[in-house]
């Protein structure tokens, strides 16, 4: 199994996200924020994000010539953006627009930053290995 996917395809998906929470914050129609966590859902209990799967079919080259992400951490970020996707849903839906604009636009922004060359998520995960890591060090 595949344990990468190409960078062009991870880029899609976060501007896909971001496009989809700008879009849905500037018109009031929060429910489109279903699009990209119902595809992130998908993408999660799958391990097939429909829009990379969408997108994979206009690469212009081979998969494995273009720069890789590594799935497992393709996922975690995935995680917290459906995490924070579907807090952002219940904020909106619930009667709490408050809650709803801050988790959708920590989405928007962390989508948009990784997109600019900073992965909140990526630096999230690395911080977390290096606390397990030392935790073992402490314990063993």
């Amino acid at each position: 199994m595949n344990k990468t996917v190409p960078m062009p395809l991870v880029t899609l998906n976060q501007w896909f996200i971001f496009i989809i929470v700008l879009l849905s914050l500037s018109t009031g129609l929060y429910n489109l924020l279903l699009l990209p966590f119902i595809t992130g859902i998908i993408g999660l209990l799958f391990k097939k994000n429909p829009i990379i799967l969408i997108g994979s079919q206009f690469l212009r080259k081979h998969k494995s010539s273009y720069p890789q992400e590594e799935i497992a951490q393709l996922q975690f970020n995935q995680t917290i953006a459906v995490t924070c996707l579907g807090i952002s849903l219940i904020g909106f839906n619930f009667g709490i627009p408050t809650l709803g604009f801050i988790f959708a636009i920590m989405v928007g922004l962390a989508a948009l930053v990784a997109n600019l060359g900073f992965c909140v998520g990526c630096f999230i995960r690395f911080q977390w290995q290096q606390y397990q890591f030392r935790r073992q060090q402490n314990n063993g």
